[in-house]
């Protein structure tokens, strides 16, 4: 008969080996020691509070827990797959120090509501990290908008040359898709912060707990409402893959961006070289490891959003053993996305622009052909009459081999006689950038405001 499990007592024979194996979660699970413990005080203080539990018996079961996770944080607790996951060696553990008393803890209590508070406990955590991660982020890019907030670079659309920007207002673009990124990681956090304790296994429980002491005692907004869902469900986990997985395709864009701006055919930044690498055969290699490796790693997070749809896609209610390979994917994906953060809050700060090349690859795309179209509207001309002028114009100085600005006034009055001197104030770089003087436009004035305004919701 199995005796070496503490659900042993319905089976006539023992786990098999490679069963116990399979099935077991404490090679990964582990890592919620923390959550775990954290629930397991709150649920004895709240036994002990309803009379289930005499004081002395939570002040036991409580020191217990508190001597464990010593014993996990110095590296000493022994992890045993017999004993499957974090729950029951942790529990296992806290009888074998504390003796009969330790068999208590489980009152009210299942495995199934247990880890459903354990991940949501884990996951507010690392939500806050990653909060944090992106704000430091945002410091960063401020930090260099600011700098280079007179910057001109070409703006680009299908990566052709468009129409001048700054390089400052180019890396706001990237701060605000941070900040979307935060308000999604704000809103996923209300509804991670629920707490399923008290749900049992899968009806509620017979004993008359106090669902809200334990929610209260844990930090939870509230108790979850219905015991069926709150063992079952893993929304939250799916919402914050979610969420991690946009983050990932905005840290991707950047880093592709990095990428092409420190090639020799852009050559628009230089990235220091702690984050790069050399070539085993080529040694006038200098390649953006970092910026790569972030752009690679956007599919693996992609990935395990998928793998969590998936998992629940088929599932019936209430809780099943599938929802055991929820935490491998939900904990990768957490541990990539910190540490892309971490890469980028390092890195951006340390993003040097070559503002010569930056300028001169504006100046050759004929980046203020639409200034001069606006220039013949505000004479009174159609814009799309201006829009043919305008491409006449550029047809013209591409065979002359010449920018626009260069073209003399005859040579421009050919096109239009609405053409005056006073074109060519529009026909400069910083003619075009200063002219988009407005809320999220590209002039140097309004890239500080911006900045201001930024500082301002960074507090």
């Amino acid at each position: 008969m199995s005796q070496d499990k503490l659900w042993g007592g319905r089976f006539s024979e023992p786990t098999d080996a490679f069963v116990e194996r399979f099935t077991a979660s404490v090679s990964f699970d582990q890592r919620l020691y923390a959550a775990d413990i954290r629930g397991s005080i709150a649920h004895a203080t709240m036994l002990a509070k309803v009379g289930i539990l005499d004081a002395r018996e939570s002040e036991q079961i409580i020191a217990g827990l508190l001597s464990i996770k010593n014993d996990i944080e110095a590296g000493k607790f022994q992890w045993s797959v017999k004993l499957e996951d974090v729950h029951m060696n942790i529990e296992s553990a806290l009888t074998e120090r504390i003796g009969p008393t330790g068999k208590k803890l489980h009152t009210g209590r299942s495995r199934n509501d247990q880890v459903a508070t354990d991940i949501r406990l884990y996951v507010r955590d690392e939500i806050d990290e990653l909060l944090a991660l992106i704000r430091a982020v945002q410091q960063g890019i401020l930090g260099v908008a600011e700098h280079e907030a007179g910057t001109i670079m070409p703006g680009f659309t299908h990566l052709q040359t468009a129409q001048p920007v700054t390089f400052g207002h180019h890396l706001l673009a990237w701060f605000e898709m941070l900040e979307r990124d935060h308000g999604r990681l704000l809103d996923c956090r209300k509804r991670v912060n629920q707490c399923p304790l008290g749900a049992a296994a899968l009806a509620g429980t017979t004993y008359p707990i106090d669902r809200e002491l334990t929610a209260s005692l844990l930090g939870f907004d509230r108790p979850t409402e219905n015991s069926l869902d709150s063992v079952s469900d893993r929304d939250f986990a799916i919402e914050l893959c979610a969420a991690a997985s946009v983050i990932m395709v905005h840290l991707s864009r950047f880093s592709e961006e990095l990428v092409l701006w420190t090639s020799s055919q852009f050559d628009f930044v230089d990235l220091p070289d702690r984050f790069c690498t050399g070539s085993s055969i080529m040694p006038q290699k200098k390649n953006p490891d970092v910026p790569e490796l972030v752009r690679g790693k956007s599919g693996r997070v992609s990935g395990h959003l998928v793998s969590l749809l998936m998992l629940m896609k088929g599932q019936p209610l209430a809780y099943n053993k599938d929802n055991q390979e929820d935490k491998e994917p939900l904990f990768d994906a957490l541990d990539t996305v910190k540490d892309c953060l971490k890469a980028y809050a390092d890195m951006v700060p340390a993003i040097k622009p070559k503002k010569s090349i930056m300028r001169e690859a504006a100046a050759r795309g004929y980046a203020t052909a639409t200034d001069l179209a606006d220039y013949l509207v505000k004479k009174g001309m159609p814009f799309r009459d201006a829009h043919e002028v305008v491409g006449k114009s550029v047809a013209f100085a591409i065979r002359q081999g010449r920018d626009l600005s260069e073209l003399t006034l005859p040579e421009l009055q050919q096109f239009s006689p609405d053409i005056e001197r006073d074109v060519f104030a529009v026909l400069s770089l910083e003619g075009s950038v200063n002219a988009r003087a407005h809320i999220g436009g590209t002039a140097p004035a309004q890239v500080k405001a911006a900045i201001s305004r930024a500082r301002a919701k960074l507090g």
